[in-house]
């Protein structure tokens, strides 16, 4: 069990899927700041509330915080924006890369026919 375990740490997928997992900790610590500190100053000025948690509503004694459900929606649209635009990038740059290379030469098996159909024609 132990072995299988080392063999599954060894796998590169582990160790991408790890850094992948941090570098997105830390990306959606720079988008909350961004929405808390740029964007909810802004839809706040323009909605003329200072804070979107003061948005809701009161039922019996529980308070219903609608503005908590803006401030996640407005993370979740931005996070999905720049990440459409980091995979768009790289969609372009795989798509350069592949400009870059040239076409791709004939197949193993392209070649081995062509050398078959030479020896035949001798």
């Amino acid at each position: 069990m132990i072995a299988d375990f080392k063999n599954f740490i060894k796998r590169g997928d582990v160790v991408t899927i790890a850094v992948g997992l941090v570098l997105a900790l830390y990306f959606t610590k720079i988008v909350d700041a961004i929405v808390k500190g740029v964007i909810t100053p802004i839809v706040g000025a323009i909605a003329g509330k200072a804070d979107f948690t003061t948005i809701g509503f009161d039922i019996g004694s529980a308070r219903i915080s609608i503005g908590l459900v803006i401030e996640a929606a407005i993370n979740f649209v931005l996070v999905a924006f720049i990440l459409f635009l980091i995979v768009k990038a790289y969609m372009s740059m795989q798509a350069a890369d592949d400009v870059v290379d040239g076409p791709a030469g004939p197949t193993e098996v392209e070649l081995l026919t062509e050398i078959r159909d030479q020896l035949r024609a001798r």
